[in-house]
């Protein structure tokens, strides 16, 4: 593989390496969240309006900022019928002919993500609630989600190709 594809995998790989570590640490996040409106509710009976969606947006970015971590690390969930019974050159050709149905849906959801946010800052978008959180903020962490998870996805290409030719990509 040439040098320009190994930095490529190397850097996005170590990126959303990164990522992925800092960003599972929004569950502790979340969950201090709802232990505190818990809490607030039972003890003091005071309920609070912004928990439900705070919990909301932060398990929205915590599943897509660290999807390209799971990819990467292989934790996504897989269907397995056949699969874990070929041979590894057969698991690589058929990974580079299947992620091609990612990666075409991943630019779709980019141009939507990328498109609803524009309209989001644009127009000062907020969410019907009694809290009403503007709702740029998480339309920006989810298009960055969704970059990252392409750039892996394309990553993934790279490596899958090297695989199904018998080389090591890392």
């Amino acid at each position: 593989m040439p040098n320009a594809i190994r930095t490529y995998v190397r850097w996005v790989d170590a990126f959303n390496r990164t990522v992925g570590r800092l960003v599972m640490y929004l569950i502790f996040v979340m969950m201090g969240i709802l232990l505190y409106s818990s809490i607030s509710r039972t003890f003091f009976n005071e309920p609070i309006s912004w928990v439900m969606e705070m919990a909301q947006f932060i398990m929205t970015g915590y599943y897509l900022l660290g999807g390209a971590y799971s990819m990467q690390t292989d934790s996504h969930v897989r269907m397995d019928l056949l699969y874990g019974r070929w041979s590894p050159k057969r698991q690589a050709i058929t990974d580079v002919i299947t992620i091609f149905f990612l990666i075409f849906y991943l630019v779709f959801l980019l141009v939507g993500a990328i498109s609803s946010t524009e309209y989001a800052i644009s127009y000062g978008q907020k969410n019907y609630t009694a809290w009403a959180p503007p709702l740029a903020p998480i339309k920006i962490i989810m298009s960055i989600g969704i970059f990252l998870m392409l750039l892996q996805a394309i990553a993934t290409f790279f490596k899958d190709w090297a695989r199904m030719r018998g080389e090591t990509l890392a």
